[in-house]
Formats: structure tokens, sequence, C-alpha cells
């Protein structure tokens, strides 16, 4: 098994129930411009780590995939908003740009669903999570910050969950 490179968090879930909790772990840290990108294949846990990252980041509208609408919205009673956007139906990086991203990071934080898919268009600086299926009930998750904003997210995120940094 490779070495993890020092900005990489590895955890392993064995339900979803802890899937949704690491979400709300990460959730409770993001900031308005956060850009989370969520790539894994179907049935890795995408959506449910987003329901988590919802919850936790204080949204009381219910999470479900947007893979038809491309992006839903979620509010908090703060009047802040969440975007949740679905790629997996766009072609390419140009048609993500026509959704206006920076339009939408400057309103609140971006989770991405299958963001290799539109990766041109999206910042340089960003947080990525690969999940893999590994069985019935696990997934491994793996976290990756690019950038410094993102290696703080990441730092907090290892505390979070481990209680140490």
């Amino acid at each position: 098994m490779p070495i993890l490179e020092p900005n990489t968090l590895e955890f392993f879930s064995r339900s979803p129930d802890q899937t949704r909790r690491v979400g709300m772990r990460l959730g409770g840290l993001l900031s308005d411009g956060n850009v989370i990108c969520l790539q894994g294949d179907l049935g890795t846990g995408k959506t449910t780590l987003v329901q988590g990252v919802a919850q936790g980041w204080g949204s009381l509208d219910a999470v479900t995939s947007p893979t038809f609408v491309l992006v839903n919205v979620y509010r908090r009673p703060d009047t802040s908003q969440l975007f949740h956007l679905d790629a997996y139906r766009l072609e390419s990086a140009i048609e993500a740009e026509d959704l206006d991203l920076g339009v939408l990071l400057g309103q609140g934080p971006l989770v991405i669903e299958w963001p290799e898919r539109i990766e041109p268009a999206l910042p340089v600086e960003r947080f990525w999570v690969k999940l893999t299926y590994l069985a019935e009930e696990q997934r491994e998750m793996t976290f990756t910050a690019r950038g410094e904003r993102y290696e703080s997210l990441l730092l907090a995120l290892r505390k979070n969950l481990y209680g140490v940094v």
C-alpha cells in the first residue's frame, strides 16, 4: 500500500450512517467559496456523503441527487446557500462554464459529484474526495487538499475525525 501524501487523509467507512457522519464533520467546516469534489463510481456513497455535508453545514432541506436538474440548492435559516452539482450529464468543461461556477462560489460552498467530467473548469485549488466501493457496507474515502485553504480544511477534518492533527 502506498504511503499517503501529507495533504491526504484516508478513512474507511463501515456503513452509510458512518459515511453521513463523516459528511457532517466536513459540512461543519465549510465556508463560502469552498469547492468539494466527490469522485466515485455509481453506488460508492457520494450522495450519502452529501446528505451528511448538508446536515453538518446546517441545511434543513432534504438532499437528493441533482442528476436531472444539474444543481440543487440547500438553504440554512440564515439565508446561506450550499450548492450541489452533479456533472454526470455534462459533456465537457465548456458546459460547466455555462453554469457560472464562479457566481455559485461567491454565494456559498459548492459540492460536485462526477468532477472528473469537468475538471478543466474547476479551480486549481479544491478539496477532492475519492470514494471507492470495498464491500456492501464498506467504502474507502481518500481526501486530498489542493491549496493552502484546503490543507487547513483537511487538518481540521483530521482533528474532527481522529482527535489529532
